[in-house]
């Protein structure tokens, strides 16, 4: 028996009339088919449908006959959907904001991809040749991670040492001047220690392993002016040539061609391009604050230790075609640095000019120079001179340089060192020690007395003898360069970097707290040939 709660809930679905009419038919009182009575079951319930029909339509004509209503209805329902839409963009916004964040601060700690405006085409090419790298022995860097790692550094420190930037407030070298054997003066561009560092890994791991042409001289182990001069000695005719602006002609963009030639990809030729390449830059004071704004595109620095490397690298067909040129017109060619000697044995007179004419040729389609003024032919009869050696009967040096340096020790055995000076150097003993064993390099004979006699009177000075010093190779671990002392020897005269005047270089970096003291003489000391 159904329960009261159940019959009120079939008269909600359906209607009074109908419940009646259902409980009639249940027990008997109604039929459920036939005529009579005159009003059946059907027609109660299709009445009852279409009243409850009528009656939704009743009501929605209502609701719509008031417009304003509507509009204000579709209104709010519009603006909950645009909040909802508008929430929703947000977040999906956020989250792909930060996703892109977080992959932007991973590719930015394990790539470069911007240097600058105009140096940065090539930074998304980095593909190598493997081939080309294996043939050389250089080491097989895929990536700019990968060149970081190997330098023991970050990537951050190289986007930082290899930046390209019109106008800066730091500067990776300090620029200084100092005078030329023959007037004028030479800008050197010494780098910082972090530069040099990375410079020096350059040096070491990729430019010493290129073999050279066998006419270079400068800037190579076991070779010196002494080796540059040999090939001249008792010559009828020697010719020098100077090629003018010899480091500054070789662009960044020529150095990286030459990366690119070895098989590092687009982008590590560029990086390694900045890094060992400077512009020219003027100092300019703007509210008590230093701007270094570039003047001219990015060249070799005449001071990096990268750079005379290079330039070998560059000239080797340029002494390729010269040694060929003077072969075949019965001279010998060498070069050391931007000096270029020919010399003829025999009658080579009549070939001078010819020589000459086609030496500019040929430097000029190797993208340099001839200095016009620096052109100079010694005869037999004369005194002839190769980077600054006497190469008449044999190599020696100059006499009135021999006389001047026999003066000088003669006036400080006699009134001390005090107002004395030889060269440049504000360290007189420095100094003469140095032209003494660069005198025994070229003379073993005549050095080892100058050296004796230097060596007394750096004993009668209470001052212990200087041993020539040889830094440790890269180690980015130390804040300065270790000094490991050594014998002085032939290879190398300490006369070059004594002659020179040495500066303390503090470094311009963007790290907190790190502190670079270098012990060591600045580099360019060690490959100027001599400067007084």
């Amino acid at each position: 028996m159904r329960s009261r709660q159940e019959i009120l809930d079939q008269i909600r679905e359906t209607s009074r009339d109908e419940f009646i009419l259902d409980e009639m038919i249940r027990r008997g009182f109604w039929p459920k088919e036939g005529e009579l009575p005159e009003d059946p079951a059907d027609e109660i319930r299709q009445r009852e449908e279409l009243r409850r029909k009528l009656h939704s339509l009743t009501t929605e004509d209502r609701k719509l006959s008031d417009v304003e209503k509507l509009k204000r209805e579709a209104r709010r329902q519009r603006l909950a959907e645009s909040r909802l839409k508008r929430q929703e963009t947000k977040e999906r916004r956020l989250r792909e904001r930060a996703e892109k964040a977080e992959a932007w601060r991973e590719q930015y700690t394990r790539d470069i991809v911007y240097l600058g405006s105009d140096v940065s085409g090539g930074l998304n090419q980095q593909k190598i040749e493997i081939e080309e790298l294996q043939k050389r022995g250089l080491p097989e860097l895929h990536s700019v991670e990968e060149l970081a790692e190997a330098m023991e550094t970050t990537v951050a420190e190289l986007r930082f040492l290899a930046f390209d930037r019109r106008t800066s407030t730091t500067t990776h070298y300090q620029r200084f001047a100092i005078p030329k054997k023959t007037g004028g003066i030479r800008n050197i561009s010494a780098p910082m220690p972090r530069l040099k560092r990375a410079q020096e890994w350059i040096l070491w791991n990729i430019l010493d392993k290129i073999e050279l042409h066998p006419a270079a001289h400068g800037f190579r182990t076991g070779r010196s002016i002494v080796t540059n001069a040999e090939p001249h000695v008792k010559a009828e005719v020697v010719i020098n040539v100077d090629l003018e602006n010899f480091f500054p002609t070789v662009t960044w963009r020529r150095v990286r061609g030459l990366f690119r030639k070895f098989g590092y990809s687009e982008q590590l030729a560029t990086v390694l391009a900045l890094i060992c390449s400077e512009p020219e830059v003027t100092e300019v004071q703007l509210d008590q604050k230093t701007y270094y704004v570039q003047q001219s595109e990015r060249r070799l620095p005449q001071g990096a230790p990268s750079s005379p490397a290079i330039t070998n690298i560059l000239c080797r067909g340029l002494d390729a075609r010269l040694t060929g040129l003077a072969e075949k017109l019965g001279f010998t060619y060498t070069r050391y640095a931007d000096d270029l000697t020919f010399s003829h044995a025999g009658q080579g007179s009549a070939a001078v000019g010819r020589m000459l004419r086609q030496v500019s040729y040929v430097v000029e389609q190797e993208g340099f120079q001839l200095h016009p003024e620096k052109t100079r032919i010694f005869r037999k009869g004369s005194r002839q001179e190769v980077t600054g050696l006497v190469v008449n009967e044999r190599v020696n040096i100059p006499r009135k340089k021999l006389r001047q340096f026999r003066a000088t020790l003669y006036q400080i055995e006699k009134d001390g060192p005090e107002g004395k000076h030889w060269g440049n150097s504000p360290n007189v003993l420095e100094a003469i020690e140095g032209y003494a064993n660069f005198v025994a390099m070229v003379d073993p004979e005549k050095g080892r007395e100058f050296q004796l006699q230097v060596r007394t009177i750096i004993e009668k000075e209470g001052r212990t003898q200087r041993n020539d010093v040889q830094r440790d190779r890269w180690n980015p671990n130390l804040a300065s360069e270790e000094i490991s002392e050594i014998p002085a020897t032939g290879a190398v005269p300490p006369s070059v970097s004594s002659l020179l005047t040495t500066q303390e270089i503090e470094p311009v970096a963007p790290a907190a707290g790190e502190v670079f003291e270098s012990k060591s003489k600045p580099w360019w000391m060690f490959w100027a040939r001599w400067f007084n």
